[in-house]
């Protein structure tokens, strides 16, 4: 039988009595519940309070205890649009009525933390910040995550972490008011956009022996210079060794993340958005650089369709043999069609994934929630 696990933000269920029935009545085994979330202006079609909520800034939703962040450079917002421990009440709600609550955790995704400290961020090849991607090769932002995670284990029983966004976050951001995604530049070109040159970056780059000065340079034209792929900018020597690095940052921070889960409760099933592609960045990052043994899913997004999100699932399945989930859309474009979501998503389960992370009953209509939960009763 398919595991299936639905996401959800505290504000789904906090002030809404009938929001966890809700979910378990959809059939689904498990909530990826949001624990520290990114900047978000979120739709809540059935909720009797509201109708949206505007999270104004990326925040913490267990409680930003002062003990555990004192004298810490990157220290989580608190919320004011929800009031006090909301994951831990949204949490209580869902275990109420029989599902299993897993800490869903956006990492290196903090314009609030970025725009505060520009050294902190990935900076391209020309000098232009990304303030909402924190570069995992900064000490400060790897105790960040570390801290984070752990509070967020401490916090309360939970029956397993979602990894989001654990390693570098690269050029493509769908930001407020983005006006970046109408230009000419290909996928090898963003790639290169993505390439940090924040000072820590650069040192890593130097300690791996690379000519900083000139990986620069090359990396400029290649943009300029419309590059067919990061490796036919770079030429495969140097293409390797920057791989290396880069694949090295998501590998390690994800290795340090997933041993203090473990260590903080053993049981929790850890799961991390995952990418095959060595270039990857986001809230899907590499692991062409090796996958940790505690890790127990990784999952990939199948929001572009199965046409893209196929051979994204059969690159993992040629580097892992880890438990790989589709990370499956309900909500617009897809059809309000419980038999064309039940087609769209077996067709993943046909080429091998063994569990559906479904996006997003909070923000769904009730006709699709209705879609939903029959598209998953349709499948084995």
């Amino acid at each position: 039988m398919v595991t299936t696990l639905a996401h959800a933000y505290s504000w789904d269920l906090v002030g809404d009595d009938a929001a966890a029935e809700r979910f378990a009545g959809l059939g689904v085994g498990a909530v990826a519940l949001a624990a520290s979330y990114h900047t978000t202006r979120a739709a809540t079609p059935l909720h009797p309070r509201h109708r949206m909520i505007d999270a104004r800034h990326a925040a913490s939703y267990v409680p930003v205890r002062t003990q555990a962040w004192q004298g810490k450079r990157l220290v989580p917002a608190e919320p004011s649009w929800v009031d006090g421990d909301s994951f831990g009440v949204a949490a209580e709600r869902l275990r109420a009525v029989g599902l299993p609550v897993h800490a869903w955790t956006v990492l290196t995704h903090s314009s609030r933390l970025g725009d505060s400290n520009p050294d902190l961020v990935v900076q391209n090849a020309f000098g232009d910040r990304y303030p909402y991607a924190l570069c995992p090769a900064q000490a400060d932002v790897v105790e960040y995550c570390e801290t984070l995670v752990s509070e967020i284990v401490h916090s309360g029983s939970l029956d397993g972490v979602v990894l989001e966004a654990c390693g570098p976050l690269g050029f493509v951001h769908g930001g407020h008011h983005e006006k970046t995604d109408g230009t000419d530049w290909s996928p090898a070109q963003t790639q290169l956009l993505s390439l940090c040159f924040c000072t820590a970056c650069i040192g890593l780059y130097g300690d791996a022996g690379i000519d900083v000065v000139a990986f620069r340079r090359t990396v400029k034209a290649g943009v300029d210079g419309r590059a067919e792929s990061v490796r036919a900018a770079l030429g495969e020597q140097l293409a390797d060794t920057v791989s290396g690095v880069r694949t090295g940052l998501s590998r390690g921070l994800r290795q340090l993340l997933v041993g203090r889960i473990k260590e903080l409760n053993p049981s929790a099933k850890i799961i991390a958005h995952a990418a095959a592609d060595e270039w990857a960045t986001g809230p899907f990052a590499t692991v062409a650089g090796g996958v940790d043994a505690d890790v127990d899913t990784l999952t990939f997004t199948a929001w572009p369709g199965p046409d893209a999100a196929l051979p994204v699932l059969k690159a993992l399945q040629g580097i892992t043999d880890k438990a790989l989930a589709a990370y499956v859309l309900a909500l617009p474009p897809r059809p309000v069609d419980g038999a064309a979501l039940a087609a769209e998503w077996q067709q993943y389960l046909d080429a091998g994934a063994s569990e559906l992370h479904v996006y997003h009953p909070g923000l769904a209509s009730q006709g699709r929630l209705d879609a939903i939960r029959d598209a998953l009763s349709r499948l084995p």
